[in-house]
């Protein structure tokens, strides 16, 4: 792969300066008419954006030549081998680790922790998602292997995510739904995604777009069901209480 690292930069500035700009624009705008911070704390505020603008643009730029290429590169090279079953324990490794790394889950579990006053320890939570985000890649290059479509996995997933609504606690509960959608965050999505679209490319009779993606959803059914079924062991270990 020949990678040059800042091919297109210019063009990813402008990409998080237009992002940017909306939420500039509404904090003004409340500062000025609503909440009229202190000058101090509001040229902190300003000043903070400045490393925000830097971290959004070199992590996008990061993705574009560096983790996008990699991952299609590593997919297809491992579905091209005659051992390629060896996708799914890879892809078991890869969540895990990608959901361990992920700063979004950290700041969930920290958070889950201190409202519960730690009877929900970060590093259970922690694990749980792990888990459960690595069974979501096994179980999805299992699905580029065979070609099976997405909905065998996607309706029984939700069907038995209700289930076990009816059995966990009202708390995990409220705490699994959002854990589903901070594990898709930037980690598994830049790098397990391309691997799982090189692995669709890369394999005969299989469609990039049908099969490659789809991905993304069951990583965000996965920790829905591995925490309201941490909530069971909870409730169970607590005497039924909810």
């Amino acid at each position: 792969m020949n990678i040059k690292i800042l091919t297109g930069f210019d063009h990813v500035l402008l990409e998080v300066g237009i992002a940017l700009l909306p939420l500039l624009g509404f904090f003004l705008f409340f500062q000025f008419f609503v909440l009229r911070l202190p000058m101090a704390q509001f040229f902190n505020i300003l000043k903070g954006l400045v490393p925000t603008f830097l971290g959004l643009a070199l992590f996008l730029q990061g993705v574009k030549v560096g983790f996008f290429p990699v991952g299609t590169e590593m997919g297809g090279i491992l579905a091209g081998m005659g051992h390629n079953w060896l996708l799914i324990p890879i892809g078991f490794v890869l969540g895990f680790v990608a959901t361990f790394a992920e700063p979004a889950v950290r700041i969930l579990n920290i958070e889950v922790e201190k409202a519960s006053s730690g009877s929900i320890p970060q590093r259970i939570m922690l694990y749980a998602l792990s888990i459960g985000v690595a069974l979501s890649i096994a179980l999805s290059m299992t699905r580029i292997l065979l070609g099976v479509p997405l909905w065998y996995f996607i309706i029984p997933g939700y069907l038995l995510a209700l289930l076990l609504i009816r059995f966990s606690s009202k708390t995990f509960t409220a705490i699994a739904f959002d854990s589903g959608g901070v594990a898709t965050g930037p980690m598994t999505v830049t790098f397990i995604m391309a691997i799982s679209v090189g692995a669709a490319a890369t394999t005969e009779g299989r469609n990039p777009l049908l099969d490659g993606f789809g991905m993304i959803a069951l990583v965000a059914l996965a920790p829905i069901i591995s925490v309201l079924i941490l909530g069971i062991l909870y409730r169970r270990s607590q005497g039924g209480s909810s």
